[in-house]
């Protein structure tokens, strides 16, 4: 991998390497076999998903509890050595990389469910479990329950909230900056604090528990989140239909949501992508821009939205409009969406990813698109492009030579265009991925000084710069 890391700077005055092993050793006397500085350890939490190149913590902790936790914010703290939280490692923005060294904390093991009310449909979970664990722990509680907010991989619910992730079910049960209710969280000096509530609003104070959700570990760690539920559906359908061009695509979905349908999920994938998945799984879906649509209610409110959906759709498209509501059917159809990253991978042999998304207002999306396709237009590299267009989100997949400084700087180029195209219509540098190490000065470009408020909270929570340093804020 590259290095992507620009040369960086901390006004903290970290510890050296001398006092960095005396923490180390501090640490394995509090956590024993729990603290590790094994390289296959150091290795693994080194890095994320993303292209931006792996760099060791000093050591790895794997806490079990909030007062763990806290034991290893205080020393830290009182030797300024950085902290870098970590759950799954699935992010793309390089928010785990240790830029610094430090003490990683890995928040895996604090995998219990603490509290469960079907009544009032919330949920208490500790960090580290993910959502699929708590799904299944619903499911098993013969509740028609379940946490809705879908970012495709299995991340934990701390790392979710941390980095405010959503996904492809975002158009209709939001993102966790609508489902978090309340967090606990260590702050950097070792102070445990409860944010939020349980209760459904609240006007006491501020914000506090939205400030954390999407700080990506600059202001605390996260230990413990208290999420708001969904039910289930009783019937669930799925269709896919093509487009002769994107505008056409992005029209017909603009179309759906202004008619007041409720939907699930809607995506597009562009003809590059759709190439890509008959390529990577063997399908044979037409090669042009192509609407995945998902519709979630009872049967008979089921069978209206797609009918509704269909209608509309026949006005910008003479293609075929499949759809099904028996899983395995909904699964066929959906697999291309679900195969996309990988391959868009696979377009360069042992290709790397460089992923890149923008969120743009859904009047502005066909704009964006429009003009986002046309700077890819101006390179070789395979560019797939999809995304949540039910909220005006998209990506593009550069698959590139890992070893190739001329093709990462040419997509850090077209990635900064896109960013250029979102902003000036209205949106965002990025909708759902965060700002990591990537996007630090897309962040300074969207914001401009309120950056420097954001720095003054970081300061007053932070005072040593310990936590997660050099992320988000540059």
């Amino acid at each position: 991998m590259l290095d992507t890391t620009e040369s960086l700077s901390t006004t903290a005055n970290f510890a050296g390497s001398a006092e960095r092993t005396a923490v180390v050793q501090q640490l394995k006397t509090l956590l024993g076999e729990r603290c590790s500085d094994l390289p296959a350890d150091l290795d693994q939490h080194a890095k994320d998903v993303s292209h931006h190149k792996p760099q060791r913590p000093d050591c790895v902790v794997f806490p079990l509890s909030k007062g763990e936790v806290a034991a290893v914010a205080r020393l830290c703290h009182e030797h300024r050595v950085p902290i870098i939280p970590f759950g799954t490692g699935t992010a793309v923005e390089g928010g785990v990389v240790a830029i610094y060294g430090g003490v990683c904390v890995d928040l895996s093991r604090m995998n219990r469910i603490l509290r469960f009310s079907p009544d009032d449909m919330d949920v208490t979970v500790q960090a580290g479990v993910t959502r699929l664990q708590l799904n299944q722990s619903l499911a098993e509680s013969g509740t028609n329950l379940y946490f809705p907010i879908d970012p495709g991989a299995d991340c934990t619910l701390g790392g979710m909230s941390a980095t405010r992730a959503s996904g492809s079910a975002a158009v209709r049960y939001g993102t966790m900056r609508d489902r978090v209710l309340a967090l606990t969280v260590v702050l950097a000096h070792g102070e445990i604090i409860r944010i939020g509530s349980r209760a459904r609003k609240s006007s006491a104070g501020y914000d506090l528990t939205h400030l954390f959700v999407g700080s990506e570990g600059t202001l605390g760690l996260i230990t413990e989140v208290t999420l708001r539920l969904a039910r289930k559906p009783d019937a669930v359908s799925a269709a896919v239909c093509a487009f002769p061009d994107v505008d056409a695509a992005v029209q017909a979905a603009i179309a759906i949501l202004t008619a007041g349908i409720p939907m699930a999920r809607l995506e597009l994938l562009d003809e590059v992508q759709m190439a890509a998945v008959n390529r990577y799984s063997g399908l044979s879906y037409r090669e042009s821009p192509t609407l995945f649509l998902e519709f979630h209610g009872s049967p008979s409110g089921v069978a209206e939205q797609t009918e509704a959906a269909r209608a509309i759709i026949g006005q910008f498209t003479s293609e075929e409009f499949q759809w099904a509501t028996d899983e395995a059917d909904r699964r066929r159809l959906w697999q291309a969406r679900h195969d996309a990253y990988y391959a868009s991978l696979a377009l360069t042999p042992n290709g790397a990813g460089y992923v890149t998304d923008v969120c743009v207002p859904i009047s502005n999306l066909a704009e964006c698109i429009r003009r986002s396709k046309e700077t890819l237009k101006r390179t070789r590299i395979p560019a797939p492009l999809f995304g949540h267009v039910g909220d005006g989100n998209f990506h593009v997949v550069f698959s590139i030579d890992p070893n190739s400084a001329e093709e990462f700087a040419e997509v850090q180029r077209l990635s900064d265009e896109i960013i250029t195209h979102a902003l000036a219509l209205d949106g965002t540098c990025t909708g759902e991925h965060g700002i990591g190490l990537g996007k630090r000065a897309a962040l300074r470009r969207e914001f401009g000084p309120a950056v420097d408020a954001m720095r003054a909270i970081k300061t007053a929570l932070d005072p040593r710069g310990i936590m997660n340093p050099g992320k988000v804020l540059s």
